[in-house]
């Protein structure tokens, strides 16, 4: 029977992890047998796990990253062993998911990748995988990335680093990856397929597969009521691109008496450094929990400076909640005119007004949003369409 081999930080936890997951599970389904390689943690899976490394390995990883700039280039040993772990399981398909993260080296990996004839399918779920140094360069509005990187703006945001070495981090990369003739790269949003399109890897086999939900969990359910008018943002980390100052300036243009603002994922530090009127909640793992939250919002807000895909708005939309989001990268493919609102990037006068029309909309009109917003993450985003997809692209190659 044919086999995958999937290679992710995490393995059912976070988004990337429960695609991997959901992924493996598809091709299970399928009689494929299924392996994920994993740096970091990972939650019950029915694939068979590779750990790759340990704490120690993460940890040295992080200060090379810090101190050399060498993202993706320690963890050496750890990614010694995997190989020898690949060769054994000796998978028909490598198919990669985030391999920044402190756990890999991709110097090391893809030196066996292009030494062998295995089909390699990478999604790109960020954009580090063609930049010298950052997994997103919009917010510096930095085109560097197009023609080769240099003096780095983003060398002091993830991965953090106290010198520049760009340049040589992109050079590698582009002969690393471009020398691979068995790679197919998988876009998780026409926004990002474009990005790639214009990095070093035009020319290459290049996809679009849409991240998907699970619509049976993520779904519409009873809530108690309430008389505030409950606006809601959720991250699995929230950074200054995420858009919680804009949260905050928000909070300010909004009647504390008539509106509550909900953030979910935010640090035990974040919490306590909120303003009054915002409720901050530590990040869960618990779908039920965010299943509960999202039904009780009114609408949920993205305030991103950047979104490859936007995953929280497929949740939202799927248990029939609208959404408002920030016009940029790839937030607006989401929402369609029945389902929310796009509005200009940061501007929070804007955010603040159709917010304000959200709550004065009749008891029928919100109804029947809810129920569009239900029909379209069920039709768009339901994971069984993303990961067949996968399984056809899975089949496609192989043939």
């Amino acid at each position: 029977m044919p086999s995958l081999l999937q290679i992710n930080e995490t393995v059912n936890s976070g988004s990337h992890g429960v695609i991997a997951e959901g992924i493996g599970q598809s091709v299970i389904e399928k009689g494929w047998d299924s392996a994920i390689a994993y740096g970091r943690w990972s939650n019950a899976s029915k694939s068979k796990l590779i750990k790759i490394g340990s704490l120690f390995d993460v940890i040295e990883h992080g200060l090379e990253s810090r101190v050399f700039d060498n993202h993706g280039l320690a963890s050496r040993n750890a990614t010694r062993a995997l190989i020898r772990k690949i060769r054994v399981f000796n998978p028909d398909i490598i198919h990669l998911h985030n391999i920044h993260g402190y756990y890999l080296n991709y110097c090391f990996l893809f030196e066996y990748l292009n030494s062998v004839s295995t089909p390699v399918v990478w999604t790109v779920h960020d954009c580090w995988a063609f930049t010298g140094h950052c997994s997103h360069f919009v917010s510096a509005g930095c085109e560097k990335w197009r023609t080769g990187c240099y003096d780095c703006e983003l060398i002091h945001s993830y991965p953090k680093s106290f010198v520049d070495k760009s340049r040589r981090n992109y050079e590698l990369k582009k002969t690393l990856f471009c020398s691979n003739n068995n790679l197919h790269i998988v876009a998780v949003s026409d926004w990002l397929s474009e990005q790639v399109k214009q990095s070093f890897f035009n020319g290459k086999d290049i996809r679009v597969i849409k991240n998907g939900i699970d619509t049976k969990l993520f779904k519409p359910c009873y809530t108690d009521n309430h008389e505030k008018f409950i606006i809601l943002g959720v991250a699995s980390v929230w950074t200054p691109d995420k858009g919680l100052f804009d949260f905050i300036r928000l909070r300010e243009k909004l009647d504390e008496k008539e509106y509550d603002i909900v953030l979910v994922g935010l640090s035990e530090k974040q919490i306590k450094e909120l303003p009054r009127g915002i409720t901050g909640i530590k990040r869960t793992e618990s779908v039920h929990e965010l299943v509960q939250w999202y039904n009780r919002a009114d609408v949920v807000l993205s305030l991103s400076k950047a979104e490859t895909f936007g995953l929280t708005l497929a949740e939202a939309m799927a248990c029939g909640t609208p959404v408002i989001v920030y016009d940029n990268t790839a937030q607006h493919e989401l929402v369609s005119k029945d389902t929310g609102y796009v509005v200009e990037n940061g501007n929070i006068d804007e955010v603040a007004a159709t917010i304000k029309l959200f709550r004065q909309r009749a008891v029928e009109e919100v109804n029947k949003q809810r129920e569009v917003c239900r029909k379209r993450a069920v039709i768009e985003f339901d994971k069984s369409i993303c990961f067949d997809q996968y399984v056809n692209l899975y089949e496609e190659i192989l043939k």
